[in-house]
C-alpha cells in the first residue's frame, strides 16, 4: 500500500523539477536565415551554457548525447544546424565563411536565454565547426571559452591560425586524435600560436571530430571539465 501511494503521488507531481526535457528551438542570423537547434536546460540555474558547431554536412544530432551530459552536470547547451544542414533554412554555397554568422546568431541567443548566467557562454565544435568557432571567438568577447575538436590550419579557406591568435589569452582546448595527422599538426601549431590559456590534448586512436566522442568516451569527461573549469 504504501508503495502504491508513493507510486501514485510520483505520478501526480511528474518528474523532478531539475529535469527538463530537450526543447526545439529557432532563431534568426544578421543575414535573415532561421536556424534550427536544440536546447538543453541545466539541471541548476542559472548555469553556463556552450553552443556546440557539427561538423560539415552534419547535424546537431552528432552532439546530442554529449549535450544531455552536460545540462546533467549543471552546464545549458545549445546544439544547432548550420544553414543547409539539418533542419536550417539556407544553402551552404561555396563561401564557408558565411556560416560565422550562424555561430555568433547561436551564442546570441543562448546568451540571451534567462536561465544563463550572464558572461559564461563557451562553444565546442567539431572538423568544421571547430574552425567556425574558432573565427567568431576571435571577434567575439561574449565568447568566454572554446574547444575545438579536430581543427584545421585551413578548412576549405577557413584560416584560423590568426583567429587564434587574437582570441588571446581566454581558455581554449585543442583536440585531435593521433590518427588524424592534419588536425593533430593543426593542433601543434595552433598551440604555439596561443595564448597561457591554450591546452592541447592528442587522444589515442579516436578517429576524427565528434567521432572521438564515440571513439574515446573518456574525451566527453574531459570536455565537461574543461568546460566547468572555464566556465564557473
Amino acid at each position: 500500500m504504501r508503495s502504491a501511494a508513493l507510486l501514485t503521488l510520483i505520478l501526480l507531481l511528474g518528474p523532478p523539477a531539475s529535469v527538463v526535457a530537450p526543447q526545439r528551438v529557432t532563431f534568426r542570423t544578421d543575414d535573415g536565415i532561421t536556424l534550427t537547434g536544440t536546447w538543453y536546460e541545466a539541471s541548476s540555474r542559472p548555469a553556463p551554457a556552450v553552443v556546440l558547431v557539427h561538423m560539415f554536412q552534419r547535424s546537431r544530432r552528432d552532439w546530442d548525447s554529449f549535450a544531455a551530459r552536460l545540462a546533467s552536470e549543471g552546464i545549458g547547451a545549445l546544439a544547432f544546424d548550420l544553414r543547409g544542414h539539418g533542419e536550417s533554412q539556407g544553402a551552404i554555397g561555396q563561401d564557408l565563411a558565411r556560416m560565422v554568422s550562424d555561430v555568433r546568431a547561436a551564442r546570441r541567443f543562448a546568451a540571451d536565454r534567462a536561465e544563463v548566467r550572464p558572461g559564461k557562454i563557451g562553444v565546442a565544435g567539431a572538423s568544421l565547426g571547430a574552425n567556425l568557432a574558432a573565427l567568431e571567438a576571435a571577434d567575439d568577447a561574449g565568447v568566454a571559452s572554446v574547444a575545438l575538436l579536430s581543427p584545421s590550419l585551413d578548412y576549405r579557406g577557413l584560416r584560423i591560425e590568426a583567429a587564434v591568435r587574437k582570441y588571446g589569452a581566454r581558455p581554449l582546448l585543442l583536440v585531435a586524435s593521433d590518427d588524424d595527422p592534419y588536425a593533430s599538426r593543426s593542433v601543434r601549431d595552433l598551440e604555439k600560436a596561443g595564448g597561457r590559456g591554450h591546452e592541447p590534448l592528442i587522444l589515442s586512436h579516436a578517429g576524427h571530430g565528434t567521432m572521438m566522442l564515440l571513439e574515446s568516451p573518456g574525451l566527453a569527461d574531459s570536455l565537461v571539465d574543461w568546460f566547468r573549469r572555464t566556465l564557473q
